[in-house]
């Protein structure tokens, strides 16, 4: 895989540059005395991985301090480190090199972001999630309004209409923001990878954890009921299908419910023409008790048929 591009300091933006930022020397604490922050951007740790940073870190130690802030009362909470602190748990180690640096919740949240994002084995869930978070910072908002800021912008432009100026303004601060991060433009972020965040939670949850491709997942996605959807999904997975290959079988499925619907409404109709038919020679209409009855039923069907599509 090829290596990922570092994004570099000067681009977090409103974030002071981190060699400008108070810090503390270098030091070693003990371990107990660093928590992870309430908010963190990364779900899930690839266990082959992560063994093999657990058996680096036996040998070796942390060779790479913990980036923390301090929290007051001696404790420090993590910024940026957290495979390097899980590895030193799980070996036992008593004590972490650590670099303190005096941060704002913002400043350590849109570090903790962009750490995320220079991941090598950054999946594309987790990449939207982050990004999703920094523009969300960017314009002092939060997600949905990202995702509302996006949106108007595209409805604005179908419609050849003129954007109100705060919005104007936030859209151009979310297109610096994307610039920075590189990949995106604020059109190919929503078209690309809002909709990834839509997908059902079994294929969020494969996506995460780098078993599946983005463009399988999509395709995937497409299957409506579950349990064929997981079972396509788990043939993906297991055989490796191509892209190709489980777009025949989501074909297949979609064929199969196709048949199904059209022999169901064939089979509804046929019941009310006969029902039709009866009741042309039938004597329910001299029966005073069941008139009652057939009214109501009539009156049902007829306000089915008037609804709505």
């Amino acid at each position: 895989m090829a290596r990922r591009k570092p994004l570099p300091e000067y681009q977090l933006n409103n974030v002071r540059l981190l060699d400008e930022l108070p810090t503390q020397a270098g030091q070693s604490v003990a371990i107990d005395r660093i928590q992870l922050p309430k908010k963190q951007p990364r779900r899930y740790f690839d266990p082959e991985k992560m063994q093999q940073l657990v058996q680096s870190v036996q040998e070796h130690g942390i060779l790479e301090p913990l980036l923390v802030r301090p929290l007051g009362n001696n404790s420090y909470e993590l910024v940026a480190g957290e495979r390097r602190l899980r590895a030193a748990q799980t070996v036992g180690l008593g004590e972490v090199p650590i670099v303190s640096k005096e941060l704002s919740d913002k400043e350590a949240l849109q570090i903790a972001l962009m750490e995320n994002l220079q991941r090598e084995d950054l999946n594309p869930v987790e990449e939207t999630e982050a990004i999703l978070e920094l523009l969300a910072i960017a314009i002092e908002g939060d997600t949905t309004d990202v995702v509302s800021i996006l949106n108007r912008a595209n409805h604005a432009k179908n419609r050849e209409q003129e954007l109100e100026e705060n919005v104007f303004l936030q859209l151009k601060t979310i297109e610096t923001t994307l610039s920075g991060v590189g990949r995106f433009t604020p059109e190919s972020f929503r078209t690309s990878r809002l909709p990834l965040l839509n997908l059902p939670d079994d294929i969020l949850q494969a996506l995460r954890q780098g078993k599946l491709e983005y463009t399988k997942a999509r395709a995937i996605a497409r299957i409506k009921d579950e349990q064929k959807r997981q079972q396509v999904l788990e043939e993906a997975i297991a055989q490796n299908l191509s892209l190709a290959q489980i777009k025949e079988r989501v074909a297949s499925f979609k064929a199969s419910n196709a048949e199904s619907t059209s022999s169901t409404q064939h089979s509804l109709k046929s019941v009310l023409d006969n029902a039709y038919r009866l009741s042309k020679r039938s004597k329910v209409w001299d029966n005073p008790k069941k008139q009652k009855r057939l009214e109501k039923l009539l009156t049902e069907l007829e306000n089915l048929f008037s609804e709505p599509e």
